[in-house]
């Protein structure tokens, strides 16, 4: 066959897609609607690496140079503090600033450098300060705004973050000094858990999207058959038909394509106005890989002509009619269970290979055996209801006509939840690999957030002014309870013993009894008492010895380090040192894990033994119960905090700890994952419009003939919900399956056999929503103009 005759054919076929009247010309849209849904996923989905990619950039040119070591105060060097805060679950990153001379550097994205108690802010966090919802964030960040930062200092449009200059940051508070932006530090590679994660991840989310290309190719096939029937009336010969039939195919995709790179680009502009997972981007960031997008723009094509040459392997055109309007011949099994038999083969000899301390993983032989599982399970879904529906014959009238559809076409009905067959037993697989490897990569923090739920610090000038920082928390709104305590330390007097560098100190803790009993197993405890606790008291912990070496029941201990470090500051000469005496009444107790889940040893004492001895550096910590009927209790203690000293510390308790690689992977499936579930109920509801489409003139037809309306919606939730339930029951056996032999390759036994639950949730989801949006158009469908004919 030479080129110029398939050229012909293939032209006479685009022809035929956008000239062919109102109703092929309604097929092509369709069908390029489909392909541009497709395609535009596939090239957002391109564009994944490269939004992460540009948001660490940014975010390692806006971090402070910390390569070169500043001691000394420069024209062009500033001291910096980075203060990141929680409002309202939404994190907010800022950054204090102090330059110490009259040339700083700009910081990334700002026009101008703010001037003592001003700050730049990004869009968002702009927006929301000037919104009620920011009125109690706004006390937080008593600065006044000066003006925006700019892309190159935000990692995203929808960022909340803040740029301040102040004037109390000193060589004390501060994280460190420098000259200079620019700053990176190497990543650690993936283990290879999260590598077979990744991968898997992108076999389950992009394989929907080329299934429902394939699908969408096909849309309209009964009439498209008809008018092929005509063409061989009038002498085209079989041959010529497909070719032309190819071509339909062709000019829908390459319509498509240019449907999906418009999608694609409006897509593209709004990038930042969406937030998914907490991501979002720059317009400039979604930009597709290069070889990706030249593979999608060159296979879309390629596939269309394809899937229709495929698809019409098995129909006979003839110049009278298409053979297919009689019962279809049994579909055969043997090659579709050998597909799901060299998944396997592909997949199985890589049980027990995959080690967490390894970097790197067999990729080509995951990938192979995961795509030929779930195609060999897609191809299965077509004859498990051609042998479902061949079964179903009594009930309702509704029942009735649905099955005998499904029984006439059940091809099309299977062509239509292909997507949903893949996703599904895709989204099984991983929840599967999710849960297993949650136990590797979230660890137990310890943390008791039933006895508190938020921890606060700060440093103090004595104990009288950390008490008053403790009892101003305590009576912050939304608290109701706090442990408090003055930490400090104490020292062994005297000149150090042989082979010692630093005399023996350990942490002095001041705190009234319920405070006290939150460290430590007391007996009884009165104000005036004090007690020496040991970190694990029986247990023989080498730190218990070194307690006391240092503080013990009747001993003399200082309040300042008697030998300090050369660099520390000295106090004038001739100050004594401040001495204290532990009671020899001191009682020796255990201790226990305070609500951040560590033990702690030392001195406790209670406020009236120390009195007013002058502590040396003293911190005030308070350990913060909330009340959860105030729905902003945390950020009310944040703002005090804040108040009470900008630079005090406060932190969340949480029971669990997640590895921050994990989370970074995780969001990212749940992004793709989202994307990917949109398409495929857009690609079902698709599906059903166009069936409902084809079948216009048999809709009319039985209204007129007096159907009621309702019987017709019926069917029509039956139509769709038997391919969806069996290709569900179908998802959850092959998502098991595949989901124990991927952890079988890590050696991770099943965490809950019954994940499967959400996804059967959200297919059922489907039926209902499908339903419902194609009701308008089947009440339209079934009106008497339907039945016209030219």
């Amino acid at each position: 066959m030479s080129p110029g005759t398939w050229t012909r054919d293939l032209s006479l076929g685009a022809r035929f897609a956008v000239t062919g009247g109102r109703s092929g010309l309604l097929r092509t849209l369709l069908t390029a609607t489909g392909v541009g849904f497709g395609v535009a996923l596939l090239l957002l989905a391109s564009s994944f690496p490269n939004m992460l990619f540009q948001r660490e950039v940014r975010e390692s040119v806006r971090a402070v140079d910390g390569s070169e070591q500043v001691t000394s105060p420069r024209p062009d060097s500033f001291l910096h503090l980075s203060r990141n805060t929680v409002y309202r679950d939404d994190v907010i990153s800022g950054l204090l600033l102090r330059p110490e001379g009259d040339a700083p550097p700009l910081p990334p994205g700002a026009p101008v450098f703010p001037g003592t108690g001003e700050m730049l802010v990004s869009p968002a966090l702009g927006k929301l300060l000037d919104s009620p919802e920011g009125a109690l964030l706004k006390e937080r960040l008593p600065y006044r705004t000066v003006g925006t930062i700019g892309q190159a200092g935000l990692i995203g449009p929808a960022e909340l973050r803040y740029v301040a200059h102040v004037d109390f940051l000193d060589t004390e508070n501060l994280d460190g000094r420098g000259t200079r932006y620019g700053w990176s530090v190497p990543e650690e590679p993936m283990n290879a858990f999260l590598i077979l994660l990744v991968v898997v991840a992108c076999v389950v989310l992009l394989l929907p999207v080329l299934v429902f290309i394939a699908t969408a190719v096909r849309f309209g096939g009964e009439q498209r058959d008809r008018r092929l029937a005509a063409l061989r009336l009038i002498g085209a010969d079989t041959a010529m038909t497909r070719r032309i039939a190819a071509g339909e195919s062709l000019a829908s995709a390459l319509l498509g394509l240019l449907v999906g790179l418009g999608l694609f680009a409006v897509a593209r502009q709004f990038a930042g106005t969406f937030t998914i997972w907490d991501v979002n981007a720059y317009p400039g960031d979604v930009v597709p890989m290069t070889a990706l997008a030249a593979l999608v723009l060159a296979v879309v094509p390629v596939a269309s002509v394809v899937v229709s040459l495929f698809a019409l392997r098995g129909v006979v055109i003839e110049p009278l009619g298409v053979v297919r309007t009689s019962t279809p011949r049994r579909r055969r099994l043997w090659w579709r269970l050998l597909l799901l038999v060299a998944g396997g083969a592909f997949l199985v000899p890589l049980v027990g290979d995959v080690q967490m301390a390894e970097t790197s993983i067999d990729a080509v032989g995951v990938v192979a055996g995961t795509t030929l599982a779930l195609i060999g399970l897609t191809t299965l879904l077509p004859w498990l209801v051609e042998a479902g529906v061949k079964r179903m014959h009594a009930g309702p009238v509704a029942w009735q006509l649905a099955v005998r559809r499904l029984q006439l076409s059940s091809g099309t009905a299977a062509r239509a939840v292909s997507g949903i067959v893949v996703a599904a037993t895709g989204a099984i697989a991983l929840q599967m690999l999710f849960q297993a490897m949650e136990t590797e990569f979230t660890q137990v923090s310890g943390e008791d957030t039933s006895r508190a739920q938020i921890t606060v610090g700060t440093d103090a000038r004595n104990a009288e002014e950390a008490r008053g920082v403790i009892d101003r928390i305590a009576r912050t709104e939304g608290v109701t309870g706090v442990i408090g305590i003055v930490e400090s330390h104490v020292w062994r007097p005297g000149p150090l013993k042989g082979g010692e560098e630093f005399s023996p100190m350990v942490s002095l803790r001041v705190g009234d009894c319920p405070s006290l009993r939150e460290f430590a197993a007391l007996p009884s405890c009165t104000d005036g008492d004090v007690f020496v606790f040991l970190a694990h008291g029986a247990q023989g912990n080498p730190d218990d010895s070194f307690v006391t070496r240092a503080a013990r029941p009747g001993a003399l201990v200082a309040l300042r380090d008697p030998h300090p470090h050369p660099s520390a500051p000295k106090p004038p000469k001739g100050t004594p040192l401040p001495q204290w005496r532990i009671p020899a009444t001191a009682k020796v107790v255990d201790s226990r894990p305070d609500p951040t889940g560590m033990y702690e040893y030392g001195v406790l004492a209670t406020p009236s033994a120390i009195g007013t001895l002058p502590l040396d550096e003293p911190d005030a910590q308070a350990m913060v119960r909330l009340d959860p009927a105030v729905r902003d209790a945390a950020d009310h203690v944040r703002n005090t905090a804040d108040a009470i000293d900008p630079t005090s510390w406060v932190r969340t308790l949480k029971d669990t700890e997640r590895d921050a690689a994990f989370s970074s992977v995780r969001t990212g499936i749940l992004v793709g994952s989202t994307l990917t579930m949109l398409l495929v109920a857009a690609s079902l509801l698709v599906a059903t419009l166009e069936q409902l489409r084809d079948r216009k003139r048999l809709l009319s037809s039985l209204v007129a003939f007096g159907t009621r309306r309702s019987t017709l919606g019926w069917s029509v939730l039956w139509q769709t919900a038997v391919p969806i339930l069996l290709g569900l029951a179908l998802s959850v056996a092959g998502g098991l399956g595949l989901g124990v032999v991927l952890l079988k390759m890590g050696g991770q036994p099943v965490q809950d056999w019954w994940s499967f639950l959400p996804v059967v949730g959200i297919g059922l989801g489907l039926i209902a929503v499908v339903t419902l949006l194609s009701m308008p158009v089947l009440w339209r469908l079934m009106r008497a103009d339907g039945l016209r004919t030219e």
